[in-house]
């Protein structure tokens, strides 16, 4: 007999992942995957600030502390992370809709505003966010166009406590809350 709450294995079928359709296809299955919500800032070579939202950092081990960020190499803020050593990273809540869609607007709009100030690191540090932190870039892993980013935490701080901000099917969500 089967079981009515277990789910169906997957179809198989055979794809072609270079196909629009399915690259298509794979973008759209991420979109429903929720993500938190990041910021890493830094600055170019000549002092200028460059941000840029990501939804793909992941913890990569407590000690030594390493996070993970992912990012296009064709990104305009690839050069300054490409050269630099230091990041910023912020963790967003749900009051920080206005700037996450700042920072993943046009460039040139991202720093314009009383959103952020210079940090002790001399990075750009984003006001009132859920959580920050600084770190060394220590690798560049390039994968195809993009690279996987890896950073060892020197430091950082915690800000007020706030729902997570997740990024959703092309919005930004506030969680609903679970009854334990």
């Amino acid at each position: 007999m089967t079981d009515p709450h277990q789910e169906s294995p997957p179809s198989e079928s055979t794809v072609d992942p270079t196909s629009s359709d399915d690259v298509e296809a794979f973008r759209e299955a991420f979109r429903r995957h929720a993500a938190g919500v990041a910021i890493v800032t830094t600055r170019t070579p000549d002092g200028a600030p460059v941000g840029f939202t990501a939804t793909s950092l992941a913890s990569l081990a407590a000690a030594p502390p390493l996070a993970t960020f992912n990012m296009a190499r064709t990104a305009s803020s690839w050069p300054a992370v490409e050269a630099g050593g230091a990041v910023n990273i912020h963790l967003l809540g749900s009051r920080n809709r206005d700037v996450a869609r700042r920072m993943a607007g046009p460039a040139e709009n991202r720093f314009a505003g009383e959103h952020w100030t210079d940090g002790p690191d001399g990075l750009p540090l984003l006001r009132d966010v859920t959580a920050w932190m600084t770190g060394r870039i220590v690798e560049r892993i390039p994968v195809a166009d993009n690279a996987i980013v890896v950073v060892r935490i020197t430091g950082g701080g915690v800000g007020a406590a706030d729902d997570a901000l997740l990024y959703h099917d092309r919005r930004y969500l506030r969680p609903g809350h679970l009854d334990d």
